[in-house]
């Protein structure tokens, strides 16, 4: 790869979701903004490495897509009169600074653009591809290779997602009032979704896919810069700092993973750890309460100021757990408060929670109801039965180095 070529992959990577969003405000079509940014990207690709990359290099794709957003809104024999005045306004508005061009109403288009790849009337699915393609920059390849689907799979999600919004006529707005906080919900779903598949992979050989964690967390501290007085995103934000800051912990010399209790606190990254705990304050000062969010953030808070793990506060942890299944309660939540309460109280308390998630339907295939039950019952002597469970657990589980792991464990229930 040239010079050239590596300064427009990075160029893109940094401008096209900013891009996309400015040409969606002029066409109001997703999908045709997408591919007018492409086109910009293609002159780009065929000029740059004859004429040397632009001092500018965002304004001048932002200059070039727009260009073509005025043949593409002249080629549309359904012209509305808002399309003429529009074409009117982009061809006499007299722009010479190019940033300033950029950067108008850039923030209000970007918050547009995650409403949109984050809208309900698209499946979980399709929104994690289109957000990935619109605002994190990365092509369909690189979605499919991060999520270990068939990258037809994944182009059909994105082609039919953008057909749903244009067919919906998805408007080009923030929503507002009751349905803001609806959709806000969606929104930071996605993005959650996105950390934890890089943060523990559900399939694959690798434990680990840290570039889309950051993705993730990228995407987060832009939506803070967005919307700074919600709470909930400060507390996503601080959740995803925290978390973040253990990956260099978190696998062993060949990949492997390494347990909470057995990670090097001093691999931890501090710095991700102060960011995260300068949000998780932030959230507090914003809201009355903390959210789901915020909560799961205080959790790992609490785990974040602990130098050993013996030094953790397992009875804060327990009752941060008690107010998340108040106000977000779920199988999963109840598991993680079963391990929270063991560790507190001792694992009969903990096993007690865990017995009763036994006929939990959504958890029947969920591999870390019987990890948890394993090393409950291993820690109260019952071997065999616990051997049991981590067998189980590793034939749930799609992700290779984590069942090496479970197999492991069982044999050591001796």
């Amino acid at each position: 790869m040239t010079d050239a070529h590596r300064a427009i992959d990075a160029v893109w990577r940094i401008e096209s979701a900013r891009l996309i969003a400015g040409l969606t405000r002029i066409v109001r079509d997703v999908g045709v903004a997408e591919e007018l940014a492409q086109d910009a990207l293609v002159a780009a690709l065929e000029q740059w490495p004859e004429s040397g990359v632009p001092d500018n290099p965002g304004a001048w794709l932002m200059a070039t897509a727009k260009h073509r957003a005025i043949d593409y809104i002249r080629r549309n024999v359904m012209l509305e009169r808002k399309h003429a005045d529009i074409i009117h306004e982009l061809e006499t508005h007299n722009t010479p600074d190019f940033d300033v061009a950029l950067d108008d109403h850039i923030g209000d288009d970007l918050l547009r653009l995650v409403f949109i790849a984050c809208h309900p009337v698209l499946s979980t699915e399709a929104r994690v591809a289109l957000t990935l393609r619109l605002l994190g920059g990365l092509t369909t390849d690189e979605i499919a290779r991060a999520f270990l689907a068939p990258e037809a799979t994944v182009a059909q999600r994105i082609v039919r997602a953008k057909r749903t919004l244009a067919e919906a006529h998805v408007p080009f707005e923030v929503p507002r009032g009751v349905d803001f906080a609806a959709r806000l919900s969606s929104v930071l779903e996605v993005i959650y979704l996105i950390f934890n598949e890089g943060y523990a992979a559900t399939a694959g050989d690798d434990w680990l896919r840290p570039a889309l964690s950051e993705d993730a967390l990228r995407l987060g501290r832009i939506l803070g810069e967005l919307v700074p007085d919600e709470a909930e995103v400060h507390g996503l934000i601080a959740l995803m700092e925290v978390q973040a800051s253990r990956f260099k912990a978190r696998v062993g010399p060949s990949g492997e993973p390494v347990p909470l209790f057995d990670q090097d606190r001093a691999r931890w990254d501090h710095v991700l750890i102060r960011r995260g705990l300068a949000a998780l304050a932030r959230a507090e000062r914003l809201g009355a309460s903390l959210g789901p969010y915020g909560l799961q953030a205080a959790i790992a808070a609490c785990h974040a100021r602990a130098n050993t793990p013996s030094e953790t506060d397992w009875k804060s942890i327990a009752a941060l757990y008690d107010a998340l299944a108040e106000i977000a309660p779920s199988p999963v939540v109840e598991l993680n408060r079963a391990v929270a309460v063991a560790m507190a109280y001792g694992p009969s308390a903990g096993l007690e929670i865990v017995d009763a998630l036994q006929a939990e339907p959504s958890l029947k295939a969920y591999h870390l109801l019987p990890t948890v039950r394993g090393d409950l019952l291993k820690k109260l002597g019952r071997f065999d039965e616990a051997r049991a469970e981590f067998e189980r657990a590793a034939a749930l589980t799609r992700n290779s180095r984590e069942r090496k792991l479970l197999l492991e464990r069982a044999a050591a229930c001796k």
